[in-house]
């Protein structure tokens, strides 16, 4: 196994517990909404279906991880 096979399997890993994280907390943010919060918008039923609680539609959503990984950085 060379260093780019390894840095797939960490990526892979990071994503798995990043979806986890994200589970657990839409668990406890209670039921999926219909509109986003972040711009109005109607979350699709296949998003909601697909991820439980979920709170904004998926433009909101890359666009808040992309914000918390800026700011993690920094």
């Amino acid at each position: 196994m060379d260093v780019f096979d390894r840095a797939q399997l960490l990526e892979l890993a990071e994503r798995e517990r990043c979806i986890q994280q994200a589970r657990a907390q839409a668990a406890v943010a209670g039921p999926a909404l219909a509109e986003c919060e972040g711009c109005s918008g109607e979350i699709p039923a296949e998003r909601r279906a697909a991820v439980p609680g979920v709170r904004q539609c998926i433009d909101c959503a890359r666009a808040s991880e992309s914000f918390s990984r800026l700011f993690k950085r920094l």
